[in-house]
C-alpha cells in the first residue's frame, strides 16, 4: 500500500492522497444498515483524491482490514450483506501524534488521515468512535463527541430542543427500575394513546413499537429495554413526516429541497426503511409552499446548532395540518443506503454523491485542523 506523507506544516503541498479509514458494520443492532450505507459511501470516494482503507467491524467489535476490490459479500441483497472477517485483523494505535492502524501479528502500520465512520447506532454514532479519533489525533467525519452523544440520546436531545424553544412531542423517559403498575395510568393522563415506545439510544426504528392501549404498554416497554437501559414513551403526532439534510461546520447549509416519507404502515419500520423497496415512498421534493419550506429549513438549522452537530445530519420533523413544525429527532450519521433520504436530498439539490462524500471528508479535516490549532497550555 502507498505510504502517507506526514506534513511538516500546514502550507506544505500534499504529495500523496489523503488516507481515509472507512469503518462499517459495528456492534449495534444497526450492523446490517451500516453495511448497506457502506456500499454507497465507498463507491462515492474519489480515487483521485483519497485512498480508502476499508475496515469491517464484526458484531463482537473486532476490526478487519478488508479487500478494497471486494469490500462486501452477498451484494446486492440488503438482508444478506456481510464482509469478509477472514482477512487481516487490525487495531487502532497512536504513534508520533498520529493515529495508525496496526495489522495484528505483523509490524505493518498504516497512517490514517481521517476516519469515515459509517456506524449507525451505539458504538459508532454515540460518540464512541469520535472519542477514539480524538485520542488518536485523527480527523473524523461528522459530529464530535458531544454532538454525537447528544444527538443519539433522544431524551437529552428533546430536553435541549425544548429549552431552546423548538417544538417536540410530549414524552416520558424512564429506566427499567421505574416500571410500575401506575405507569399506564400516568401515560394515559400525561400523553394519551396511542404512543410510541422506543429505546432512547437507537435508530433505524429498531425496538420501536406503536402502542394503542394501556394493556399493550408493558410488553412494548420490555421490548425496547432489550436494546437500551433508558426508554422513551412519546405522544403520537398527527402530521406529515418531513426530513431535511444539513451540511457544514460553523456555517451549515440546508438542502435546497426537503423530503417527505409516505407510508401506510403504523410507522416507518426497519424493514420499510432498508429491506422492502416498496415499503415507503420518498417524495423529493416534498409538496409544500415556499413559506413552509423556509420554515422547515430554519427549524432544521436551529436543531443542528442547538445539538452541537458538525459535518452532517438529517433532521426529522412532523408538519402538522396547521403548519407547525415539530422536531422528531436528529441523525448525526444518516443512512447512505440506496433508499436513504440524506444523499437523495443533496443530489436533488445539485450535489452528486462523490461531491458530497468529498465535502464531508474536507469538513472533517478542516474541523480537526481548527481544533489542533487551539492552545493547549497557558504559554
Amino acid at each position: 500500500m502507498a505510504r502517507c506523507i506526514v506534513l511538516s506544516d500546514i502550507g506544505q503541498i500534499m504529495l500523496k492522497k489523503t488516507r481515509v479509514a472507512v469503518l462499517f458494520g459495528g456492534r449495534s443492532a444497526e450492523h446490517e444498515v451500516s453495511l448497506q450505507s457502506a456500499v454507497n459511501v465507498i463507491a462515492a470516494i474519489d480515487p483521485e483524491k483519497y485512498e480508502a482503507v476499508l475496515i469491517g467491524i464484526d458484531h463482537q467489535g473486532n476490526w478487519y482490514l478488508n479487500n478494497p476490490d471486494k469490500p462486501l459479500l452477498n451484494s446486492p441483497h440488503p438482508a444478506a450483506l456481510s464482509f469478509d472477517a477472514q482477512t487481516q485483523q487490525v487495531s487502532f494505535v497512536v504513534s508520533e501524534q498520529q493515529g495508525q492502524l496496526m495489522v495484528i501479528g505483523s509490524n505493518e502500520r498504516l497512517a490514517v488521515d481521517v476516519i469515515f465512520p459509517i456506524l449507525h447506532g451505539p458504538y459508532g454514532e454515540d460518540g464512541s468512535v469520535q472519542g477514539l479519533a480524538r485520542l488518536a489525533n485523527v480527523a473524523c467525519v461528522g459530529s464530535d463527541i458531544l454532538g454525537s452523544a447528544v444527538g443519539m440520546d433522544k431524551d437529552i436531545a428533546k430536553r435541549l430542543l425544548r429549552d431552546a424553544g423548538l417544538e417536540v412531542a410530549d414524552f416520558i423517559a424512564l429506566r427499567h427500575s421505574q416500571l410500575n403498575a401506575e405507569l399506564p395510568n400516568r401515560v394515559t393522563q400525561q400523553l394519551g394513546f396511542p404512543v410510541y415506545v422506543k429505546p432512547a439510544n437507537m435508530g433505524s426504528s429498531v425496538g420501536v413499537s406503536k402502542v394503542s392501549s394501556p394493556e399493550a404498554l408493558l410488553s412494548c416497554l420490555n421490548k425496547a429495554f432489550e436494546y437500551d437501559t433508558k426508554v422513551m414513551i412519546e405522544a403520537a403526532v398527527t402530521g406529515r413526516e418531513i426530513e431535511c439534510a444539513v451540511l457544514g461546520n460553523d456555517e451549515p447549509q440546508v438542502s435546497e429541497v426537503i423530503g417527505e416519507i409516505i407510508t401506510d404502515d403504523q410507522f416507518y419500520s426497519y424493514d420499510r426503511k432498508y429491506i422492502d423497496e416498496d415499503g415507503a415512498k420518498l417524495q423529493i421534493p416534498a409538496d409544500v409552499s415556499a413559506t413552509v419550506l423556509n420554515k422547515v429549513q430554519q427549524v432544521a438549522l436551529a436543531t443542528y446548532r442547538c445539538l452541537e452537530a458538525r459535518g452532517m445530519a438529517r433532521v426529522d420533523m412532523f408538519l402538522t395540518d396547521d403548519e407547525h413544525v415539530i422536531v422528531n429527532e436528529i441523525n448525526t450519521l444518516p443512512g447512505f443506503t440506496a433508499i436513504s433520504m440524506y444523499p437523495k436530498l443533496w443530489q436533488a439539490s445539485g450535489m452528486s454523491p462523490k461531491a458530497l462524500v468529498s465535502e464531508l471528508i474536507e469538513l472533517a479535516l478542516a474541523e480537526h485542523a481548527a481544533k489542533n490549532a487551539l492552545k493547549q497550555t497557558e504559554h
